[in-house]
């Protein structure tokens, strides 16, 4: 039985570099990744004017937000293995003219029922692109340095998106109504669409068996729950629904994974997360991006309501760390080429775990710089651990199952951003409101305004003015950053987790012998 590291030294040998062509798939490859990654941050700005056009209830407003993820979460694992059958490129080809015409349809929704509907097919295609990016990327660059540099490039973007959102909606909404977020699809799809057939090459498993919708129902009733009961729980608290909920989705997933181990040929091989490295990566991943929304959660928030920057400016604020992470991810390429993956990531995750103290012991102190120095700490970490985790992913599962292993991945990080903003965020929404000590003679709604966000106080005050309004501003300032120390902590303890994790599994695998 050969170890891992034996079968990426046989692959490697048998591995020949890419030329130029194999670099411009790249290039194309990214464009969806770019895209999908500002879509993630720049409805958020457009949902004032979507509000004021279309008139949603609180609860379309949720959905209109909650649709595409949830969506998307649910059925990357299905996506990702349609990809390993029917052909890769064929899935992202798909994805990306769905994904383009749906985009033009939601710019023009006349109603907020037609946009739900119309973000929740985007999460149908956007299904189909991300597993699709990165497993080409794993046929294309057989050369594992090549495919350090490539997966690094790809996970930059994820970031470089992240810094173009709120920079794009910015400029878009200051000079177009709320559909042009959604029409910037059409432009950077269409690229992609005619250069994708002549430069990537289709790839896809040799012996991928039959399709079995059983174990795609399976996944939808593992998934569907699981992620809407992860939202339902940021915004509303632990209730009994929320627990049924997640009852709901275990139970699911206990049946999927016994239909995986009996199958001939199964949906989703179980065996991959026998090999340390896979699960291990798999788990840094998921932290790292907890920590990541969990720390932009309520930066952002501190940033625009208690600092009183425009969403342009605390998105250009943030811009440094986000620099920091890609060029971070870049830069880890050859350093993890002379060092144990189990070195570098615990060692770039101290980093990140410095950035959280620092936003612990300056929390109400009003230092925007303090805020910027922590976030190119944790940056820094973050974007090293990403790249190097999602290269192990991607290496560590037999190349015929990269759709697969892709979309675990994508699940990963899907599930690391909702978990991000239901940890972190609900327990400092907690911390918020019990912690709040609110003046005395303060009207019953406005308390209760008050009370509920720190965005309802800050309205709060400025509705009030005078010493009232700024005793209500101070009261809401002090008990949100002091809520932001104990989160901080928080996530210095999950990132110290992920640190662990990466030490003790990363390079020390229990494998099966991949089938080639």
């Amino acid at each position: 039985m050969m170890t891992l590291t034996q079968e990426l030294r046989i692959a490697d040998e048998r591995a020949t570099k890419v030329g130029v062509r194999g670099w411009a798939a790249l290039v194309v490859l990214m464009l969806p990744v770019l895209l999908v990654s500002v879509d993630n941050t720049v409805l958020s700005f457009a949902l004032p004017q979507i509000a004021l056009d279309l008139e949603p209830s609180g609860a379309e407003q949720l959905w209109i937000i909650d649709a595409y993820p949830l969506v998307l979460a649910s059925l990357l694992v299905t996506m990702g293995t349609l990809g390993d059958r029917f052909g890769r490129r064929r899935m992202l080809l798909i994805g990306a003219t769905g994904f383009a015409v749906v985009s033009a349809l939601a710019a023009f929704a006349p109603t907020a029922a037609l946009l739900i509907a119309a973000r929740a097919a985007m999460g149908v295609f956007g299904a189909m692109l991300m597993p699709s990016t990165l497993s080409l990327l794993r046929s294309i660059f057989t050369d594992r340095d090549q495919r350090r540099l490539a997966i690094a490039i790809w996970a930059s973007m994820f970031s470089a998106g992240s810094a173009l959102g709120p920079i794009v909606g910015g400029i878009l909404l200051a000079h177009f109504a709320w559909g042009s977020v959604f029409l910037m699809a059409v432009p950077v799809l269409v690229p992609l669409l005619v250069l994708a057939p002549l430069l990537v090459p289709e790839s896809r498993d040799p012996n991928p068996g039959r399709i079995d919708p059983v174990s795609i129902a399976l996944s939808l009733g593992t998934m569907v729950p699981i992620v809407y009961g992860i939202k339902e729980l940021a915004v509303h608290g632990l209730s009994a629904t929320i627990a049924v909920l997640f009852g709901v989705g275990l139970g699911f997933g206990i049946l999927f994974v016994r239909r995986q181990l009996r199958a001939e040929t199964p949906m989703l091989d179980m065996r991959l997360f026998r090999r340390g490295t896979f699960t291990g990566a798999l788990l840094v991943n998921l932290l790292s991006v907890v920590a990541l929304v969990g720390f932009l959660f309520f930066v952002a928030q501190h940033l625009q309501l208690i600092v009183g920057l425009s969403p342009l400016e605390a998105g250009l604020a943030l811009v440094p760390g986000l620099a920091a992470m890609i060029v971070a991810g870049l830069v880890v390429v050859p350093i993890s080429k002379r060092f144990s993956a189990r070195v570098v990531v615990p060692g770039a995750l101290v980093l990140s775990i410095v950035g959280y103290l620092v936003v612990a012991v300056t929390a109400g102190s009003g230092s925007t710089g303090a805020i910027i120095a922590a976030f190119v700490s944790l940056g820094i970490g973050i974007g090293m651990a990403e790249t190097v985790s999602n290269e192990l992913i991607l290496s560590s599962a037999p190349p015929e199952k990269a759709g697969a292993a892709s979309a675990v991945s994508e699940t990963a990080y899907e599930l690391g951003a909702v978990l991000g903003t239901a940890v972190l965020g609900g327990l400092l929404t907690a911390l918020y409101r019990a912690q709040l000590a609110l003046p005395a003679g303060l009207p019953a709604d406005a308390a209760h305004a008050s009370r509920e966000t720190l965005a309802g106080a800050m309205h709060t005050a400025d509705s009030l003015g005078g010493a009232l309004g700024q005793a209500v501003r101070d009261a809401a300032a002090h008990a949100f950053d002091s809520g932001v120390t104990v989160t901080a902590l928080i996530g210095a303890v999950l990132v110290a987790i992920a640190a662990v994790v990466a030490a003790t599994t990363l390079g020390r695998s229990r494998t099966a012998p991949a089938e080639h």
